[in-house]
């Protein structure tokens, strides 16, 4: 798993919407702007389900995501790729739940998914865009 560093996390803090793209079995991409995007550790991020449908059906069959994190507070940019489990229970679900809640309770917070960071790759224009960082 790779590990993001301290200037990539302090961006990724700085995301207010996150596009986040998946795909379906065959390959037909999906992409959508998700509000409720947690890092919970180096190598891994909380997507909060609130209304997926189409995305959710795809991490069913094909579990592949991408995050891109860039905006006009943010150096630079890059693109997150990982690996995503779909939770509706236990303890990681009712714990996001519970904050959704505080913070929000019209949100139905439907499901977590979890996503395990694969690789990161830099999207700034120039010679170097598209090379993986980590």
């Amino acid at each position: 798993m790779a590990g993001l560093t301290k200037e990539m996390k302090e961006a990724f803090g700085k995301m207010k919407i996150f596009p986040v793209a998946t795909a379906t079995k065959d390959g037909t991409p999906n992409v959508v702007p998700i509000g409720v995007v947690e890092l919970v550790s180096d190598d891994t991020i909380w997507i909060t389900d609130n209304f997926m449908n189409k995305s959710l059906e795809n991490l069913k069959s094909n579990p592949k995501i991408a995050l891109y994190v860039w905006g006009p507070e943010i150096k630079g940019c890059f693109q997150v790729k990982g690996h995503a489990t779909v939770k509706t229970s236990g303890r990681d679900f009712d714990e996001m739940k519970a904050t959704l809640n505080k913070k929000n309770p019209a949100l139905p917070a439907r499901s977590l998914i979890i996503v395990k960071i694969t690789d990161v790759f830099e999207c700034q224009p120039g010679p170097n865009a598209g090379n993986k960082i980590l």
